[in-house]
């Protein structure tokens, strides 16, 4: 437990150098400029490097699948439910997708080592990959619909390049084909320049940011859903799965991470109250922190 929260600790240390980044040099650090860096060209490395670290197996692949069907089918009554609670059409479109968008890979992958063991690997990195499919095209989609037409949101999915370099991926992978060392080198260097630049775009917008600003519906409704109705309603439908325990377990813990940091991207890209997303991600990661205690003994008490 002590060594995951030290892994977590370090990993953010990223994030402080953004926020004192943006302190120094205020206005002449661009954050615009940094989201288009991140999202256009160093996310699809993350994505081709994410796909290159599991093969994928025809047994392995019910578990992704399984973790984008529970997100579909508790999307529509969550985008219904917002609908009912904001008037505000960025607050709602916040609201239906960013509890969706949980850190699967920065805090999901070790977490589930140290939870479940290394034999948890495979499971974690095929939910974190399916979940980019969740935040680059359902994400982009609702994002998008905060500040655009229907017609242009569906339009920035197409415009999005780590959909085609996924499907690259996928075929790479499927096919078997081998990538020489440098390659792969490559590959995983601009996939660490991504994660960092994420962590420091993050930081970049919690200096200046207000919680107190948060609309109290957005904060409770989005932390509620985030860590009471998806976990609980994770856990009911995985019951009635013949799933092993164990994968059910790797499923209902990455449901639970905290807000992923790429939802600062298309919130910022898409001018949908990026701040807002910055201090909702903030919360749940700080939330997390007790809320792991609780995880912890769930998962050692019924699902291993």
């Amino acid at each position: 437990m002590i060594s995951t929260l030290l892994s977590i600790i370090f990993v953010y240390v990223f994030i402080v150098l953004g926020y004192m980044a943006k302190r120094i040099f205020k206005e002449d650090m661009s954050t615009k400029t940094l989201t288009l860096m991140s999202v256009y060209f160093l996310q699809p490395f993350v994505t081709i490097w994410g796909f290159s670290t599991a093969k994928l197996h025809t047994e392995h692949v019910y578990v992704p699948l399984l973790y984008l069907g529970i997100i579909f089918t508790l999307l529509l009554p969550t985008i219904l439910l917002g609908r009912i609670i904001f008037e505000n059409i960025k607050d709602r479109a916040i609201f239906s997708i960013a509890g969706f968008v949980g850190n699967t890979g920065n805090i999901g992958i070790p977490l589930g080592i140290a939870l479940f063991g290394e034999q948890s690997v495979i499971y974690t990195t095929l939910i974190n990959i399916a979940n980019v499919f969740v935040v680059y095209i359902i994400g982009v989609y609702i994002y998008s619909r905060g500040s655009f037409s229907i017609r242009d949101s569906l339009f920035n999915i197409i415009k999005i390049p780590i959909i085609p370099a996924s499907i690259i991926a996928i075929f790479i992978n499927i096919n078997d084909i081998q990538l020489s060392p440098q390659i792969e080198e490559f590959f995983k260097m601009g996939a660490y320049a991504g994660i960092v630049l994420q962590l420091f775009l993050l930081g970049t917008f919690l200096q200046g940011i207000r919680i107190r600003e948060l609309h109290p519906k957005l904060f409770l409704g989005t932390v509620s859903q985030k860590f009471i109705l998806v976990p609980a309603a994770t856990a009911f439908i995985l019951n009635l799965t013949d799933l092993p325990l164990f994968v059910q377990g790797v499923i209902f813990m990455e449901m639970m991470t905290p807000l992923a940091v790429a939802n600062i991207n298309l919130a910022s890209l898409y001018d949908c109250k990026p701040k807002d997303v910055t201090s909702l991600i903030l919360i749940t990661t700080l939330l997390f922190i007790p809320i792991l205690f609780v995880l912890t003994y769930i998962i050692d008490h019924y699902y291993l």
